[in-house]
Parts: C-alpha cells; structure tokens; sequence
C-alpha cells in the first residue's frame, strides 16, 4: 500500500520520529513531549513513567508520592483475595502467564471488590464530593447508582467492605499513610467522616474505598481510575501464580469438604 493513502495511527500522548534507515523504527519515542530513552530513562523512576502515561502530565513531588504509596497498597491484596484466588487457579491447572494474569484480571475488573466498583467510587467522590446528604442517600441505595448496561446494579455500596465487621487495620493504615500526601480533598474528608459513612452503609471502608478517595484526589477520572486500579493488581496477581505453579495443584486448596453440588435430575 502507498505510504499516502495509507491511515496514520494518532496518538495525543505518544510521537515518535522514524530511523533514517527504516520508516518503520522509531528512532526517538516522546511521550507527552518528553524522550523517554533520552531523558525520562536515565532520569525518572517508574512511577513517573506510569503517571506520564496515565495522565499526560509529569508528576509533582506529592502526586509520586502518593501514587507510590497508592501502588504499594493495590499491589498485593494477598491470597484470601478473590482475584487473587483466580490466578493461583489458573496456575494450578498449568495454564500459561498471559492465562494467569487474565484470570486475575477478569475477577479484579468486577463490581465485588474490582475495578468496576473502583470507578462507581470514585464517581461518587466526584459527584457527591463533600455532601453527606448526597453520600446517605447512595450509601443506602446503592443500586440507583448509574451503571452501563452491560453490568448489573451494584449490590452494596462502592468502597465498601461487603463481608467485613470492622474496618481492618491495613485499611486504616492505608487511609492515615497517604492521607500525609494528598494533593486533594477527599483523602482528610474521608479520614474524618469514615464512621458516619460506614453507619450509613452498615459495612467498614475497604481499600477500594481508600483507593478512590486517592485517585480522585490525583484528578483522575473515573475511566482512568479503573485502568490504573488494574495495571496496579498485576504484581500480585503475577507473584502468586508463580508461587502456585512451583508448588503445583496438589498444595492448591480446594476446599472439596466443604463443597455440595446438588443436581435436581436425581433429586
């Protein structure tokens, strides 16, 4: 096909400049105007480079530091997790990486403690903001909440703990930790307002909770919110399938005793 008929691939935040030898090489790579083999890898750390992508801005000092903080708590929700559980499945049962992490993933995207309950929150930071009126009324009707047509109305409300009795410490810790640096209003309000918010959804906040309340004060939409939530589920995710592969299906715990299959053709 002619070079001048042929469609251009068009990003906002991603330019690169050809080889002088190849059309098809980059020989520079900008990522929101910035070099990233030239000047962000020799000069920024990760983190930078996720916010760049993600956001389009370069980071402030509070906003690193509280994304840092932010990746540390969603990186491993440990093995009673739900997706967590998925990917160790996945992984007894001698399925590949790619496999692994995709059945992790497809549990962490839900509206049961995943990404999609992520983004219900986070839209109700930015909807309700501050107002207790507003955060009552969809604390206890949690199911009026908009949703696309392809998800099922929330059972409960976003952010918070659907089989908790009591706010765990992790999640206080979390909440107190990167409360130091927020760069936004909702991580103090939430900290100060946290039992009158859990009395109206008669469950304790959970990390999703503490992660929406961040990402909204990063500015971050809710679409955005819900990608970084995933991207950041990854390495635990990764860990424990790796761990459940060496171990192998033997050391996988399936709970067999506890597990009654009823089939009403022979009952």
């Amino acid at each position: 096909m002619s070079t001048d008929t042929a469609p251009l691939i068009k990003s906002s935040f991603w330019k690169e400049i050809a080889e002088a030898d190849n059309p098809f090489a980059a020989q520079k790579s900008l990522c929101s105007g910035y070099d990233v083999y030239g000047d962000l890898l020799p000069h920024a750390q990760m983190i930078d480079m996720l916010w760049l992508l993600i956001h389009g801005e370069a980071a402030t000092k509070t906003q690193r530091q509280l994304l840092n903080g932010l990746s540390i708590c969603l990186a491993n929700l440990g093995p009673r997790d739900p997706a967590s559980q998925s990917a160790m499945s996945a992984a007894a049962g001698g399925s590949g990486a790619a496999a692994c992490l995709m059945a992790g993933l497809a549990v962490a995207a839900g509206n049961i403690g995943g990404g999609r309950e992520l983004l219900h929150a986070v839209r109700l930071f930015h909807k309700a903001s501050h107002d207790l009126q507003q955060w009552q009324s969809a604390l206890q009707t949690p199911h009026k909440l908009d949703h696309a047509d392809t998800w099922l109305p929330l059972e409960y409300p976003p952010g918070f703990d659907i089989n908790g009795i009591s706010c765990t410490t992790p999640v206080r810790q979390a909440l107190t930790h990167l409360n130091q640096f927020s760069c936004g209003p909702h991580l103090p309000w939430l900290l100060e307002h946290r039992p009158q918010l859990e009395s109206w959804a008669k469950l304790p906040l959970s990390m999703i909770g503490v992660a929406a309340a961040a990402m909204a004060d990063l500015g971050l939409h809710e679409e955005q919110a819900e990608m970084l939530f995933l991207l950041l589920r990854l390495p635990g995710l990764a860990a424990h399938s790796l761990e459940q592969r060496i171990q192998g299906w033997d050391q996988y715990p399936f709970y067999a005793d506890g597990l009654e299959i009823k089939d009403p053709a022979y009952e």
